[in-house]
């Protein structure tokens, strides 16, 4: 297989008629236990996905050269015939979940990813809510190319587990049958990730897959209701505040920081974390 289809591009279509679906159920049904859509919310959230997709095309000049270097020096290579896809995409989400379990626990990562859970509402539109510093996650995968995977393999595998994923943030589905919910990701284990309580902390960093937090001990089910957004939440609907927020915040704590060693702790540890009196 020499060319891959953009596929977030391609279910962009899809993307929009669901959450028109999912408004519309809100109407039809509302639940007082779901929170559904607040037009400044989604509008904010619609906007950073629109946002993300010209920043990506920016940084993923840099990405892409890191990664045909890596291809280029490689001597293996791994032919790109569809029936070693599947292969592919559990490679791709086994690598995708260390890279998203790194974004919650290493606070210059989190900075990026912070936006996507800067929401307190969980709708299909919180999916679009994307960091527009995306390119920090691409070194996760780099021993995936050494390994001979072509890059454009890669780049579709990860264009599917961004659309699956898309589907799981929703409260208008409750729990999906039980072998489905042992072995994949669903909204039930995702609505537990977006949660801002003790118990539900970084959990459940799976893509496709939730073996990976079962086997690596990050699994959490959803027993409570969950809390969505941050401990401490921002009340912006700035697009570039909810982009930089966090960056800005480490740059504070970065002058007020004595010493190299404090300093790496701000960027290296994990979100919260201050040095030791």
């Amino acid at each position: 297989m020499e060319h891959y289809p953009a596929v977030v591009m391609w279910s962009v279509p899809a993307f929009i008629l669901l959450m028109i679906i999912e408004r519309v159920s809100y109407w039809l049904h509302p639940d007082d236990d779901e929170l559904g859509y607040e037009k400044r919310d989604a509008a904010t959230s619609i906007g950073m996905g629109l946002g993300s997709l010209g920043f990506d095309l920016l940084w993923g000049l840099g990405t892409a050269l890191g990664i045909s270097l890596v291809f280029t020096l490689t001597p293996l290579h791994i032919s790109t015939t569809w029936y070693l896809i599947p292969a592919f995409l559990i490679a791709q989400d086994f690598f995708y979940y260390w890279s998203h379990r790194s974004h919650h626990r290493i606070r210059l990562l989190w900075a990026s990813h912070v936006v996507h859970h800067s929401s307190q509402r969980f709708n299909l539109s919180t999916a679009l809510r994307q960091s527009w510093t995306g390119f920090t996650g691409f070194f996760f995968y780099l021993p995936l190319v050494a390994l001979g995977v072509h890059p454009a393999a890669l780049a579709f595998c990860q264009g599917i587990n961004l659309v699956y994923q898309f589907w799981i943030h929703t409260e208008r589905i409750d729990k999906m049958p039980r072998w489905f919910e042992y072995v994949f990701n669903t909204p039930s284990h995702h609505r537990v990730h977006h949660a801002s309580q003790g118990g539900y902390l970084d959990r459940n960093f799976g893509g496709i897959l939730i073996v990976w937090d079962r086997m690596f001990g990050s699994f959490a089910p959803e027993l409570e209701r969950p809390v969505y957004g941050l401990t401490t939440n921002i009340t912006t609907y700035n697009p570039l505040r909810v982009a930089f927020h966090e960056y800005a915040s480490i740059g504070r704590d970065l002058r007020e920081a004595h010493g190299l060693r404090t300093k790496l702790g701000v960027l290296f540890h994990g979100p919260g974390w201050k040095p030791a009196a």
